[in-house]
């Protein structure tokens, strides 16, 4: 087949969270033979070799670099045409034009789209079977942040949730699939979206890369947190951890050390580093070495609902995982002995503190995580998802298609 695949950002490297579920539906579809169009937006200087790399396998690829400062500002249309900041952000000429290309002679056999502010691109192309990888709902994060504003940053997030949710209806009752991360995501979605039927496509992990180690090679008081740093969900999670959960866990262990491991930390992280044993990295080439010294993984999420990835990763890697629920609530039903789901701070740094008092329970529980991990989010598990939507997104196109002729 042909595919247009379009998504937010250069899908190469996998090194953060959308990447990494783009890169792996993206090189699927490659090692099956089919010829790619991919669309997506440069970030930095060292997506140029990402660029590069996927053009080495792809049939076309146009990415051209935006600087989100400056598409701040250009989002401020929006105000004045009455639509969500969002959809002026990613909105680009350059792009318009690949997706016109990718049109011609013919459309498209398959529109794959990933994150709904790429589905402008080609909502008004009916000519396409098209396959809409939400993910979440970006709306319902923007009325998460709402929750925790005041005065016009409140009056913006709620304005931002309002107007893309309008638009994420749109797209699905134009597109033949919509696809969710989790059943959570599911319930949330058809309650927003109604009669529209959502489709769960959980992340999966690349379990040979983040294998278990030999607990004697990790530091037993080291706990480590991974992710962008400078998403908001991630700078809330690590900031609150630190003020609200570190003083207890240093109290009992004076020798704990806490790793905060991720790309563009910004200054409120940054200023973390060096007080109370805590060391924040800024971006590095692999998150293996990093989690093979440490002895427990946390995920304090306050603003969370799908997947994450993080979670995942130190799963597989046998790592012992104390989580907030919100954090862990994509990943369905887990085994109260595999992951440690604890709600407050006071939960959550006596979990931390018990897990280092009992290292023999954090390896059992690690060793657990492990082998839940591999039953179920491995990602040929998830290809095979992934290629019966797709089918299903072509069968609904043909079904549609027939019925418009009936009514000619």
């Amino acid at each position: 087949m042909r595919i247009l695949f379009l998504c937010q950002r250069v899908p190469w490297p996998p090194d953060r969270g959308d990447r990494i579920t783009t890169w792996h539906f993206l090189a699927h579809l490659l090692d099956q033979g089919h010829e790619v169009d991919v669309c997506c937006f440069a970030e930095t200087d060292a997506d140029a070799a990402g660029v590069e790399h996927l053009r080495t396998r792809c049939r076309s690829v146009a990415a051209p670099r935006i600087h989100r400062g400056l598409r701040k500002v250009t989002s401020l249309r929006g105000l004045l045409t009455g639509e969500a900041l969002t959809l002026p952000f990613f909105r680009h000429r350059a792009l318009v034009r690949a997706v016109e290309a990718a049109h011609r002679p013919a459309p498209p056999d398959l529109v794959y789209v990933y994150s709904s502010s790429m589905a402008q691109y080609v909502l008004d192309r009916p000519g396409s079977p098209r396959l809409m990888q939400f993910a979440e709902l970006d709306s319902d994060k923007w009325a998460q942040v709402a929750a925790t504003r005041s005065g016009v940053g409140a009056w913006v997030y709620r304005r931002e949730a309002r107007l893309l949710l309008e638009f994420e209806r749109r797209v699905a009752q134009a597109f033949d699939v919509s696809v969710v991360v989790s059943d959570v995501e599911k319930q949330l979605f058809e309650q927003r979206i109604p009669r529209v039927t959502a489709h769960v496509l959980p992340n999966g992990v690349d379990t040979q890369h983040f294998a278990p180690v030999d607990t004697a090679q990790r530091e037993p008081h080291t706990v480590i947190f991974t992710g962008v740093m400078d998403y908001e969900p991630n700078v809330d999670a690590v900031t609150w951890f630190v003020q609200s959960c570190w003083p207890a866990v240093r109290a009992r262990h004076a020798d704990a050390r806490f790793l905060v491991v991720g790309s563009s930390p910004t200054a409120a992280v940054r200023s973390l580093h060096g007080q109370d044993g805590i060391e924040v990295t800024g971006r590095v080439p692999q998150t293996v070495p990093w989690f093979e010294r440490s002895a427990i993984a946390i995920a304090p999420l306050r603003l969370a609902r799908g997947v994450q990835n993080k979670v995942l990763e130190a799963m597989s890697m046998g790592l012992p995982v104390v989580s907030t629920p919100q954090a862990a609530q994509g990943l369905g039903t887990v085994p109260d002995d595999t992951l440690l789901v604890r709600e407050g701070a006071e939960a959550m740094a006596a979990a931390v503190v018990q897990l280092m008092d009992m290292p023999q329970q954090a390896a059992a529980v690690g060793a657990r995580a492990a082998a839940w991990v591999r039953t179920h989010f491995e990602w040929p598990r998830m290809h095979a998802r992934f290629d019966t939507l797709c089918e299903h997104a072509r069968a609904h196109h043909r079904a549609v298609q027939a019925v418009q002729r009936v009514r000619r």
